[in-house]
């Protein structure tokens, strides 16, 4: 017997989120099924940690596209610093933090790793991690959720 289908919602391949948790109200987002992990665009990255002992990272997002003149100042826990290959074959040690992502009217955590991405056509990639469970994704539509 087959299994029921999970209902699930369909993505576009570029979607306006947010990131209520860091204050970033507004950013474009790249939806990558090839890509496992998802990255934000991030400067100016240091550390501290609280007086309980949890690090956490302090840094610069520029969350709008060819707009460096606007800037987010973000903080969030540090869950972990991994190595992740790029899609030009780099390897490169990057902080990951636990945020709620905001597409539309859902939310829901996701690991963020924090890298430059100023060269890059979008300062947000959505990996398939992210969107596991959630989205079917048509490559063909953009914006679904609305602006």
């Amino acid at each position: 017997m087959r299994k029921k289908l999970e209902q699930k919602q369909t993505i576009g391949w570029r979607e306006w989120t947010t990131f209520p948790d860091l204050g970033i109200d507004k950013v474009k987002a790249k939806i990558d099924t090839g890509a496992r992990s998802s990255a934000l665009h991030a400067y100016a990255i240091e550390y501290y940690k609280t007086k309980s002992g949890k690090l956490r990272a302090k840094f610069t997002v520029h969350p709008l596209q060819k707009n460096n003149k606007y800037s987010v100042q973000c903080h969030a826990d540090v869950i972990d610093q991994r190595y992740i290959k790029s899609s030009s074959g780099q390897k490169e040690l990057r902080t990951t933090i636990l945020t709620p992502l905001k597409i539309g009217t859902l939310v829901w955590p996701i690991e963020l790793t924090l890298t430059n991405r100023d060269s890059m056509g979008f300062r947000l990639l959505i990996g398939r991690t992210a969107l596991r469970k959630r989205f079917l994704v048509d490559p063909q539509r953009s914006f679904l959720f609305g602006n």
